[in-house]
């Protein structure tokens, strides 16, 4: 992996030159050394040299998650003594996949997140309280550990809820900044209140967010962001976007406008149905080609994310493609009574609701094997209205449509949004056949 902090501030032209000529490389990588790759090569009749430029790229298959669920062990470009960590997918949409990663993988990791804390403005001087776990083969914690150590700063492994432990860490030892699921941040703040502690006087003053947006599309806050600057407004939000597939990420700088590309690690199209770049404006299926990975790289994997790209250059300096928040993965697309509709503008609605406790939402299909949506929610307190018609109305003000609406028990409900074996929350579950 060639380093090159500075290509983010070069021109566009400077930075696809740069893209370019990594792609090359990249692409003579995966020629001599991934038995995917080099079939679809042969079945393509295309040599690596026959793709010079990024436009170039449309002439090639994309990957996608079935690749490689069923053929995971042919993206492996290494001998397995090469390998020192695996890790895996969320499985979200799917049977986890497996990624094995070498040792200048791993190095590369870290740098990445080197860069990310850089974009948000994060120095050596800082101290990270790791909100996140390094264990159940998830590959983010460990990056953000790594990463910390890059930069240079120093690291609390905290872990994983328990809003006690947090507050305990942060009063004894003063970290300037945290690793975190935003809606996690809710309940510190609720934790806090509730037991006289002051957030915006505690040493925490940067939070970066994954897992959920804060943002919407036009980059205002959402409720959840909305939410957490009322009730902490000394707290300084950022949220960055990434995949164990891609093995990059996407952060916000200061200005909050977008998820920067970090131009030496990875290269990016936005794709419609049909595999061809969407046209500006329009949001697009966010597809990968990776730089520098040398275990399992990919090329042109399709990641089902959908967002909107910005090219303008930013206030910061950087003249770097930014993302916009997640529209939401293109296989929890809802078609429901003529609205086409994503999760995050359901969570939006529900994260607004004063007297909801917590709640998931269920995919089903109905008798006419259309889409059903079933909201399942617990309450803070009784109310004296009627809550399923309330819950409707704000829906229907919304989105245009409403649906189905069940009380349940918040315990029922937290045992739903954290199963056993998942590493995030879970608030959107797919019954559909």
């Amino acid at each position: 992996m060639q380093k090159n902090y500075n290509i983010q501030f070069a021109s566009p032209a400077e930075i696809k030159s740069w893209q370019e000529e990594r792609l090359a490389e990249e692409l003579d990588y995966l020629s001599k050394n991934s038995r995917f790759y080099q079939k679809m090569f042969a079945r393509e009749g295309i040599r690596p040299g026959d793709i010079t430029r990024l436009e170039d790229l449309q002439r090639l298959p994309v990957t996608t998650k079935k690749d490689l669920q069923l053929h995971n062990e042919e993206f492996l470009c290494v001998d397995r003594s090469q390998i020192v960590d695996y890790v895996t997918t969320s499985g979200t949409l799917g049977d986890p996949v497996t990624f094995a990663l070498t040792e200048s993988d791993l190095q590369r990791l870290a740098y990445n997140e080197y860069l990310s804390f850089s974009t948000a403005g994060i120095t050596k001087n800082d101290i990270m309280q790791l909100m996140t776990t390094l264990d159940r083969r998830f590959m983010a914690g460990l990056a953000y550990f790594m990463g910390a150590r890059e930069l240079g700063c120093g690291s609390i492994r905290v872990g994983n809820g328990i809003p006690e432990l947090q507050w305990d860490t942060i009063q004894r030892i003063h970290p300037t900044f945290c690793m975190v699921v935003p809606s996690f941040i809710i309940k510190l703040i609720d934790y806090a209140q509730s037991h006289g502690i002051d957030p915006d006087a505690s040493s925490i003053k940067k939070a970066v967010c994954i897992g959920e947006s804060l943002r919407n599309t036009d980059f205002t806050p959402n409720t959840l962001g909305r939410q957490i600057a009322e009730k902490w407004p000394s707290l300084k939000l950022y949220t960055t976007y990434a995949s164990t597939e891609m093995q990059s990420s996407f952060t916000e700088c200061d200005y909050g406008c977008g998820g920067h590309l970090q131009p030496e690690l990875i290269i990016v199209e936005l794709l419609d149905e049909n595999n061809r770049p969407v046209d500006d404006g329009q949001p697009g299926e966010v597809t990968i080609t990776t730089i520098g990975v040398r275990g399992m790289p990919l090329l042109r994997f399709k990641t089902g994310d959908l967002c909107y790209a910005h090219h303008e250059p930013c206030a910061c300096g950087r003249n770097t493609l930014r993302l916009s928040p997640v529209i939401g993965r293109k296989g929890q697309m809802i078609k429901y009574k003529g609205t086409t509709l994503f999760p995050p503008a359901l969570f939006d609605i529900l994260d607004n609701v004063p007297y909801v406790e917590n709640y998931i939402v269920e995919l089903k299909n109905n008798e006419c094997d259309k889409d059903k949506v079933v909201v399942r929610v617990s309450l803070k307190q009784e109310v004296d209205f009627d809550v399923v018609k309330e819950l409707k109305d704000r829906f229907r003000a919304k989105i245009r449509v409403a649906p189905d609406i069940e009380i349940d028990s918040a315990e029922r409900i937290r045992q739903m949004n954290f199963p056993q074996m998942s590493r995030k929350c879970v608030k959107f579950v797919d019954m559909r056949k």
